[in-house]
């Protein structure tokens, strides 16, 4: 089992836009010194629910900043951004850094983002088929050319070569996609790709994914070796206390104010409506779904959601406190008393 943090760069009320990202930077050098396997970071443009704007940028300090931690994207927003550049910057990263980097990508939401950048609503509602598509192709070979709905250049050499990783194992970066519904589903199993399932999620609905993404790659002709082994990463919430009550309380204290100012934030790009979620019911949701307890309830509750989905690694939420003490003492206690009731490899 493979457990790491995931970082949301969170601004939690009463904050500055610098302490949270001092706090995600901080998250990546314990994280390395607790023992746990990986750190993936979210991006966010215009919102205080996370203040990184670009997951890329800030896993090119943190990958500098460790020697042994993978770094992941948690996710990449491919409707920001061209495919190419997001591939040039994946492959920078990749053979710099021997092999730690994992390029997580989603759609995104209808956001104003769409607006700022000059992407439209339309790279959301069906381009990212095709941006995927080319990105993969920037990591796999080694010149490259488009002629499709949304890109069309002529063939130009990949530079980088992702396979020329120092110390890696002659392949790219692993790609891994965000997926919220059956046709995301669909989209990564067919290309074979690994699913990152949102913390909202309980295992219920992502053993129904899982199964949905192995019956579909199965029937796309992937090996039945390669569909067992992929890689699904499963996002969370974890808080440690002493005792189970005291880790909740410190999520209901800090998560809500969080999630009322940066989901109110959030504007779509063409007015439509949305429901945004209850705060208080939507922290409560995340305690009982995740491992939020003692150390011997998150080692249960990480060990039942291994067993009743098939999913081995895990992104977790430790910054919920929005305090940078509490979070520092939060990923220590995973590493030294969540860490070894799992065994295997974490």
């Amino acid at each position: 089992m493979r457990v790491g943090a995931f970082v949301l760069a969170a601004q939690f009320p009463g904050q500055g836009q610098g302490e949270p990202l001092h706090r995600a930077v901080r998250t990546a050098e314990v994280a390395e010194e607790a023992g746990l396997d990986s750190v993936w970071l979210a991006e966010h443009h215009f919102v205080p629910y996370g203040v990184c704007p670009s997951a890329v940028t800030l896993a090119a300090l943190l990958l500098g900043r460790t020697r042994r931690l993978r770094v992941g994207t948690a996710v990449s927003v491919l409707p920001s951004t061209h495919p190419v550049a997001l591939g040039e910057q994946a492959a920078l990263l990749h053979v710099t850094s021997g092999g730690r980097f994992t390029l997580g990508v989603g759609r995104g939401g209808p956001w104003v983002d769409l607006e700022v950048f000059g992407s439209g609503l339309e790279a959301y509602e069906s381009g990212f088929p095709e941006d995927l598509d080319l990105l993969r192709r920037w990591l796999t070979e080694p010149r490259v050319g488009a002629a499709g709905d949304r890109h069309g250049f002529r063939e130009v050499a990949v530079v980088p070569r992702p396979e020329e990783a120092l110390d890696g194992d002659g392949t790219g970066p692993e790609v891994i996609v965000a997926c919220t519904s059956p046709a995301s589903v669909r989209l990564a199993a067919e290309r074979g790709l690994p699913m990152l399932l949102g913390m909202h999620c309980g295992d219920e609905d992502k053993a129904e994914m899982v199964a949905l993404w192995r019956r579909t790659a199965l029937a796309a002709g992937h090996a039945r070796e390669f569909v067992r082994a992929a890689g699904h990463v499963s996002a969370g919430v974890c808080q440690l206390a002493d005792r189970t009550a005291d880790a909740r309380e410190a999520l209901l204290k800090s998560m809500p104010g969080w999630l009322r100012q940066g989901l109110e934030a959030h504007v779509t790009v063409d007015g439509r409506e949305r429901a945004m979620r209850d705060p208080v019911a939507y922290t409560e949701l995340l305690c009982d779904l995740h491992p939020v307890g003692t150390p011997g309830l998150a080692a249960d509750r990480l060990a039942a959601t291994s067993e009743r989905t098939g999913i081995t690694r895990f992104a977790l939420l430790t910054e919920g406190s929005g305090d940078l003490a509490a979070t520092e003492e939060n990923l220590r206690r995973i590493g030294a008393e969540v860490l070894p009731r799992l065994g295997g490899d974490v």
